[in-house]
């Protein structure tokens, strides 16, 4: 936050897989309240993708600006998504979807890391929680070619290079093990590693 501060930067935390985790990891905006930061998160990640509802935690000094900006590029009025995630906040029923719903992913993700590891894939980082598996490819395979094997099969893979702006994640491979629980994932990326 220092840093922050001599620069005079304000920085944006985006945190919308919050949610996913089991054990919150301390946030900037509470490290350094929210002179600089602007904390933003989403519930179209836990909820539903056609829920495009969000929050912004900011500086009281910026809230006015924040809504001007907001009325001025939303086409629509009182949203239905916020007044229905409004209900599920207020009587308890995300906490207890949340509970469900990062239980079925913890062994989402170990079912995934299990049966890629059977492939010869492997993590790259062991997530406490979410929704990603990061993971190093055999020797010398090539996440792009990778890709393009399996998209020639109908299944979309993430190559590491499409999140580097350094493009030095050319051996590294995004599984969302949500979508790993298709049978026609594996059996796709088994032929894909064999050409």
């Amino acid at each position: 936050m220092n840093i922050a501060e001599q620069h005079d930067l304000i920085i944006i935390e985006d945190d919308i897989f919050a949610d996913f985790e089991n054990t919150p990891a301390p946030r900037m905006a509470a490290l350094g309240g929210l002179e600089r930061v602007i904390h933003i998160g989403s519930f179209s990640k836990t909820l539903s993708a056609s829920v495009r509802c969000g929050y912004i935690a900011a500086s009281a000094d910026w809230i006015d600006g924040l809504t001007d900006l907001k009325i001025a590029t939303g086409f629509s009025g009182p949203n239905l998504s916020a007044e229905l995630i409004f209900a599920v906040l207020k009587d308890g029923t995300y906490r207890k979807y949340m509970e469900t719903l990062r239980d079925r992913l913890a062994r989402t993700m170990t079912i995934t890391e299990t049966r890629l590891r059977n492939l010869g894939i492997t993590p790259a980082i062991n997530p406490d929680a979410g929704l990603f598996l990061w993971c190093r490819l055999p020797d010398h395979m090539d996440a792009a070619t990778l890709a393009r094997n399996a998209l020639s099969d109908g299944v979309v893979l993430a190559p590491g290079n499409v999140f580097s702006i350094s493009q030095t994640a050319g051996n590294l491979m995004r599984f969302n093990v949500a979508q790993c629980q298709d049978e026609r994932i594996f059996r796709v990326l088994e032929r894909a590693l064999e050409k």
